[in-house]
């Protein structure tokens, strides 16, 4: 996992969640959706625009699901899987 994303990560979901200075106890086992409770419908939303304008991805439909904003890793792990592939095209 590529300490650069996460730290990407942190930024995206601690300015979109307004966590302030929460930010620093994220790591990448951070249990979001559900166990955040400032991550909710709207806010995913927002996280996942967020995540798309940083990053140049587009999160495809098929991938937009809980799974997906379980924790800060499976976001990181969505970003790097994307980025890469987008690289390679």
């Amino acid at each position: 996992m590529s300490d650069v994303v996460l730290e990407s990560m942190k930024d995206i979901v601690a300015e979109t969640l307004g966590l302030g200075a929460r930010r620093d106890t994220l790591t990448e086992n951070t249990a979001l959706l559900g166990q955040m409770p400032e991550l909710d419908s709207l806010a995913v939303v927002e996280l996942a625009m967020a995540i798309e304008k940083r990053f140049g991805i587009t999160i495809a439909d098929n991938d937009f699901g809980s799974e997906l904003f379980e924790s800060m890793g499976s976001l990181v792990a969505y970003v790097e899987q994307s980025t890469s592939a987008v690289a390679a095209e």
